[in-house]
């Protein structure tokens, strides 16, 4: 079933589903799937692990197809066929009432509140108790920065998070793994990542924090590294693990 050497995923994947209690015996996950390369990785990792953890579950492949000229989706398809995966493509009319219908000047909000709500009643209409998402140890620590910066707020969003009103549940098993990681998979792994079709796409505040800390970074080797085990010490959104787990993280190679 291995695409590609998916080892290194598979490992942080482990770690992040059994230190953060991801995945119960008999769940149903709906991976959402945008056709990037973090949820491409995601779904390989997923499927891969549904080989092997003792605890057996199902999965889902969901993808939101915003309405945006020339989407094809068919690759994706092919993709989760390979994978033995079932795939549901949910069509809809999305970038037609952001961008040309409400002209939004701010379009990701909206946009990512309305996906997720699409995502919510799909996993639910197909029988999902929790949907798996992308979001990998660089977003989080991005994300930490974008709060403390534009908010003047500690956090960043959880690893696992309960949602009471769908009854569902939310969890991120990539957040353990660095960003350089699924760049690598997924080029090796010929992964069928799809070029984003947004006008917003690469003009983002996370896109701005994301370079401000690839700059700090290079100054400051190991810097993303250190955040991200402040959170996990300071219990942040749900990061907070045992003392030996932390220690562990603070090696140099643990994370990196």
């Amino acid at each position: 079933m291995e695409f590609g050497n998916i080892r290194r995923l598979l490992s942080h994947a482990r770690r992040a589903v059994d230190d953060y209690h991801m995945i119960e015996e008999g769940d149903r996950i709906a991976v959402g799937v945008s056709g990037g390369k973090d949820s491409l990785a995601l779904l390989a990792v997923m499927r891969n692990l549904q080989l092997f953890y003792p605890k057996r579950f199902e999965l889902v492949a969901l993808t939101v197809d915003m309405g945006f000229a020339g989407g094809d989706f068919a690759s994706i398809a092919d993709y989760c066929d390979k994978l033995g995966v079932e795939f549901h493509l949910i069509r809809t009319t999305l970038a037609e009432i952001i961008f040309e219908q409400r002209k939004e000047s701010n379009p990701c909000a909206l946009c990512a509140k309305m996906r997720r709500g699409i995502l919510h009643d799909n996993a639910k209409l197909y029988g999902c108790n929790k949907i798996a998402l992308g979001h990998h140890f660089d977003d989080v620590v991005d994300t930490f920065m974008m709060n403390l910066f534009n908010e003047g707020r500690l956090g960043t969003f959880s690893p696992v998070t309960y949602l009471s009103r769908k009854d569902l549940t939310m969890i991120r098993p990539l957040v353990l793994t660095p960003e350089k990681d699924i760049v690598y998979y997924a080029r090796h792994a010929a992964l069928p990542v799809q070029t984003s079709l947004c006008p917003e796409d690469k003009h983002t505040d996370r896109e701005k924090y994301k370079q401000l800390l690839a700059t700090l970074e290079r100054e400051n080797k190991g810097l993303r590294h250190r955040i991200f085990v402040a959170i996990q010490k300071a219990n942040l959104d749900g990061y907070g693990i045992s003392e030996s787990a932390v220690n562990d993280a603070e090696e140099p190679n643990a994370l990196l």
